[in-house]
Order: C-alpha cells, then structure tokens, then sequence
C-alpha cells in the first residue's frame, strides 16, 4: 500500500509556478508533433495524394485551441454545467481547472476537419495521424492526474492500492495509472501497429481510437469514482461510461460508412 504524498507543483518560483498537470500537456502536444510528422514521412509513399509537411505543423496551431476550448466547454457542459450557469465568468478559469477528455476529442475532430477543407486535405489522414500519437498525450495527462491526487478510485484491499489523505484515509485504485496503461501504451502500441500493416485502408485508426479507447475508458470506470458533483446517472452509469459508450457508436458508424 502506497500513501500518495506528491507534490502537483515541480518548480514554484513564486510568481510563476510549473505544474505536472501543465507540463504533461506541453510534452504530449510536442512528442506527438514529433511523431506525427514522423509518421507522414513514412506513409507518404504509400498514399495516392501529395501532403506538404509543413501543413501538419499550422495543424498544430488548430489542435492546441481546439484541446483547450473543446476540453473546457465539454466540462462546462458534461460535468458542472450548473455551477457555469449560475458563475458564468469561471468558464475562462482554466487554471483552476476542469477539462474534459471527450470535449477535447470533440475540438480536435471539429478543428482537424475545418483544417482539411481550408487546406483541401484527407479529413481521416490527419486523424489517423493524431489517432496515432494522441495516447502519448494522455499518458502523461493520467500520469498528471496520479501526481495531482485527483480522479481518484475506488476503495479497494488490493496490496497495490493508495491512500490519497487529500482525498480521504481510505485505500483506492490507482485508476489515474490503470488508464495510463490503457488509454495511453497500449492504445499507443495499437494504433501504431494498425497504421503500418499493409494496405492500410485510411480511416482505419480514426475508428479503432473511438472504438478502443470507448471499451478502454468504460472499464476504467469501473475502478474510478464518480464525479461527487454528479455522481451516478440513473443510479448506475457514470458521465464518462455514457460518453465513451457514444465514442463507441461513432467508432461503428465510421467503420460502417468507410466500409
């Protein structure tokens, strides 16, 4: 049993503070940047239309705005929507936290499609690319929430369980590292494994992330606790079980369609 003291600040130079959670989104967005341009230049060969490398990094512009603006409004309106209505002007406080992984994919897939008409690009070719680095990003990002104590589990008598005192004195799942390992290597392993079969069909990866990280997140809920603000929909499913059971649906109308 591990008794959870980490510190969510790494540097506190008074007046400016690096935290965990801050720079778990800043390595994700930058090695997945990293890796998808990786990624094109290897695939390139293999598809039958031209891609100038340099239009996936003004992509990277839409993906930052839109993880931030999708991530916050899909928490506004998926977790607390009626303390924003009542304190309208906390919708902007995002450094006092509150996103939402659902609302974040919600923006990239919007932002990543403007993108593609503007540029005249694959709608699915950018999102197989992002597909396949976005689990590096939410590794890091659960990895956050493990050194922040937040999200935490359920009680349980596992030996690897954790008190969180910030929390309470009880012993919980790691649920932040279950879907680290889920949501984050082994989707990553996944996806990338897809994506560099032969004759791959493009589109692939995009439905495969909504179906797998859906199942992935659903199982995750099962050892997390609820949101207290909201707690159990209809006495049994949780916000993100709901919401991931939607991934999934769109996972299956997409690979129908592609089909």
């Amino acid at each position: 049993m591990y008794i959870h003291n980490l510190d969510p600040v790494l540097f506190d130079f008074g007046s400016f503070v690096i935290r965990w959670y801050s720079l778990a989104y800043i390595l994700g967005i930058f090695a997945g940047w990293w890796l998808g341009k990786r990624i094109i230049y290897r695939k390139l060969n293999t598809f039958n239309f031209n891609f100038d490398i340099k239009e996936f990094d003004n992509l990277i512009t839409y993906i930052i705005v839109s993880i931030i603006v999708g991530g916050r409004l899909g928490y506004v309106l998926f977790y607390n929507f009626e303390y924003y209505i009542l304190n309208p002007t906390d919708v902007f406080k995002i450094w006092k936290g509150g996103m939402s992984f659902h609302g974040a994919l919600i923006g990239i897939i919007l932002g990543t499609h403007l993108f593609s008409i503007k540029k005249n690009i694959s709608t699915f070719f950018l999102l197989d690319v992002i597909a396949c680095v976005s689990p590096i990003g939410i590794f890091f990002g659960r990895i956050a929430n493990f050194i922040n104590g937040e999200l935490v589990g359920k009680t349980t008598s596992v030996p690897w369980g954790v008190i969180f005192p910030q929390f309470d004195a009880f012993s919980r799942h790691p649920s932040q590292l279950y879907e680290a390992i889920l949501e984050g290597l082994i989707l990553f392993v996944i996806m990338n494994l897809l994506l560099f079969r032969k004759n791959y069909i493009i589109g692939t990866c995009s439905y495969m992330f909504l179906l797998l990280y859906g199942c992935f997140r659903i199982f995750s809920e099962f050892f997390r606790e609820p949101d207290v603000q909201i707690g159990y929909l209809l006495n049994f499913i949780s916000m993100g079980t709901l919401l991931s059971i939607f991934m999934i649906i769109g996972g299956i109308i997409i690979f129908l369609k592609r089909r």
